[in-house]
């Protein structure tokens, strides 16, 4: 998952977090996900985040899943012992130490987001200058057949 939260919303106050995290665009799923059972070494996987500006690296870092607070077994343990999800679910970890830019840093439209986990995949996502540019996103969230349309160009619509 690529969660682009609003920097500029988090960085105002802690409380703001929910807010920084809702909009339109805010957070990228990919169709490539692994099942955890799937996965050799949860505890040990290399996190890679580039972000690509005007065709150079604005930004790069990485980090791996034993920085995080919790072990990610533990994680998939505690979110299926509170109730069962009998098409799965899609766990979000949070962000491992040492992969957030500074406060001064901001996404522009343009960029590319790309996160890449060793053994599961690769994640790349532009980023959008102008929230119109997401609108046909939100008025679509009850028609995927939309959704599919845009992402691959066909004409299908609702």
């Amino acid at each position: 998952m690529d969660d682009v939260s609003s920097r500029s919303i988090e960085g105002e106050n802690p409380r703001y977090l929910p807010q920084a995290k809702i909009y339109a665009g805010s957070a990228a799923v990919s169709s490539g996900i692994a099942p955890f059972w799937e996965i050799e070494d949860a505890t040990a996987l290399k996190i890679a985040l580039e972000v690509r500006r005007d065709g150079a690296v604005a930004y790069d870092a990485t980090t791996t899943t034993a920085s995080f607070h919790r072990p990610p077994q533990g994680l998939v343990d505690h979110l299926w012992h509170s109730q069962p999800f009998p098409d799965g679910a899609v766990l979000s970890t949070g962000t491992g130490t040492g992969i957030v830019p500074g406060l001064d840093f901001t996404l522009r439209g343009g960029d590319v987001v790309e996160i890449t986990v060793d053994g599961v995949g690769k994640l790349s996502n532009p980023v959008r200058g102008d929230q119109a540019e997401l609108d046909w996103l939100v008025e679509a969230i009850d028609h995927p057949l939309t959704r599919r349309a845009h992402r691959t160009g066909a004409s299908r619509g609702r």
